[in-house]
């Protein structure tokens, strides 16, 4: 290792010590890749950082963090997620179990409307605790599916961490969030699966709504289905088909979708003046976090790896003497470890550009690593001690101690972990649908050149006709 690779590790370590201690992340980032370097590289520090800063203001691609935001916090305030839960709640109620079928199919759906978490728990925290409680729900259960499937906002596209981990790996956004489909589909799917069973072999745990609480109108449930989910689906058809197609760019998706979102929010009379400001100071506050945390690790990676640090990592680890699922599993749990004690963005932006290089060089499919790291970043939500997820429910349900609700996100943490095993033994569960979209694509340009051909043996003439 060479002095200046040293001294990079050494800056790495503060990093972590600084923000164990409390000090802000992206402050912190700029202040050790500044003074470090400047000791390291001299005044050419500077020039990297104002280079670093000004390409980073240049990708368009992270335009669609503040706009998707705003969607996921103007659809909050519009109340489109209360009318998703009042549909399945009606349509559910008699079964047993039915509120936590409820609670993960409206947080999976409401998920394709918006890339944030807070604001997922917080609001089902609101609207299914109330009637969990009063129906006689096991407290640990009901907290662990409502923080458990608000978290799935974090993965399921159009996630905001899937926008910024693209630009990171090197990777298309709509190739990652074609990947984060399946394994956001396969966790919803474990959650309902253990859910239901539990409630099924044991009815105390999760009881039928109670007949008072029922809406007995067939037509009234399916007034309130269509009211419910038909707008919200037009909403997530309008922006993720159109990304997934290729009909637009993650950026002008996130613009229509911030639109239409504006347009259901005044359908259903909740778009009002407080409500709309509430949602732009709050994704404000959200973007600028994300997106000054970008630009201040964005200065502190390019420090860390002109002094020959992320070189040096990368190298000692590839030199390792064990196999690449081995070494796959070893940066996912170090990924994993660190989920605790950081948030997704500093763990996106800081640690896993060091990681990456590894992965690529051992030949894996960096779409797959993505969407794995995706899954294991949302585990995170659910690991103390900071556990966002716990804090954000605690603030809205007064009844649930918050080691009850610690309780509760522990056994599906564990299904997170089956999860994260059965993507890794079988990648098409995140390849799959990248795949398929692919071939889509290609078959569409062999038939467009294919079609251009014809019309030029039928009349190789008209190319030289002149035009009227």
């Amino acid at each position: 290792m060479t002095g200046l690779a040293f001294l990079g590790l050494v800056m790495l370590i503060v990093m972590i010590g600084a923000i164990f201690i409390g000090f802000p992340i992206s402050f912190t980032l700029l202040f050790l890749a500044l003074s470090f370097g400047y000791f390291g590289l001299g005044a050419t520090v500077f020039d990297l950082a104002y280079f670093q800063v000004v390409g980073m203001m240049k990708e368009e691609l992270l335009a669609a963090v503040p706009l998707f935001v705003l969607m996921g916090f103007i659809t909050e305030q519009a109340g489109l997620m209360e009318r998703l839960f009042r549909a399945f709640r009606d349509l559910l109620a008699p079964i047993r179990g039915s509120l936590f079928a409820v609670v993960i199919l409206t947080s999976t759906v409401f998920a394709m409307a918006t890339g944030i978490v807070g604001a997922a728990v917080t609001v089902l925290g609101i609207m299914a605790s109330p009637i969990m409680i009063k129906t006689g729900y096991d407290a640990r259960l009901s907290a662990g599916a409502i923080t458990a499937g608000g978290t799935l906002g974090i993965l399921i596209p159009p996630s905001v961490m899937l926008i910024v981990m693209g630009p990171v790996l090197g990777v298309s956004v709509a190739d990652l969030y074609a990947a984060a489909f399946g394994p956001g589909l396969l966790l919803a799917g474990l959650y309902l699966a253990y859910l239901m069973g539990r409630a099924f072999f044991n009815p105390s745990l999760g009881p039928p709504v109670p007949k008072e609480e029922r809406v007995h109108s067939a037509a009234t449930i399916i007034k309130e289905v269509v009211i419910g989910v038909v707008p919200l689906g037009a909403l997530i058809a309008a922006t993720l088909g159109s990304i997934l197609v290729g009909l637009a760019t993650p950026t002008e998706a996130a613009a229509v979708g911030a639109f239409g979102a504006l347009i259901l929010a005044a359908a259903y009379g909740r778009l009002t003046y407080p409500g709309l400001k509430r949602s732009v100071l709050s994704a404000t506050a959200t973007s600028s976090m994300v997106l000054l945390l970008a630009v201040t690790s964005n200065v502190f990676g390019a420090v860390f790896s002109r002094l020959g640090t992320a070189n040096w990592i990368t190298e000692t680890l590839l030199a390792l003497p064990v196999p690449p699922t081995v070494m796959l599993l070893l940066v996912v749990v170090l990924i994993f470890l660190l989920g605790w004690p950081f948030e997704w963005p500093a763990i996106v932006l800081v640690f896993l550009p060091i990681f990456y290089p590894v992965v690529a060089a051992l030949k894996f499919d960096l779409i797959w690593f993505g969407a794995l790291v995706a899954v294991v970043l949302q585990t995170a939500f659910l690991s103390p001690p900071v556990a966002m997820s716990a804090y954000y429910l605690k603030q809205v349900v007064k009844e649930w101690s918050l080691a009850t609700i610690y309780k509760g996100m522990f056994e599906f943490m564990m299904l997170q972990i089956i999860a994260i095993g059965l993507i890794i033994a079988f990648p098409p569960i995140a390849t799959y649908f990248p795949d398929v979209l692919r071939e889509a694509a290609a078959r569409e340009k062999v038939e467009k050149v294919d079609d251009s051909m014809n019309r030029l043996e039928e009349d190789p003439l008209d190319e030289a006709k002149p035009k009227p």
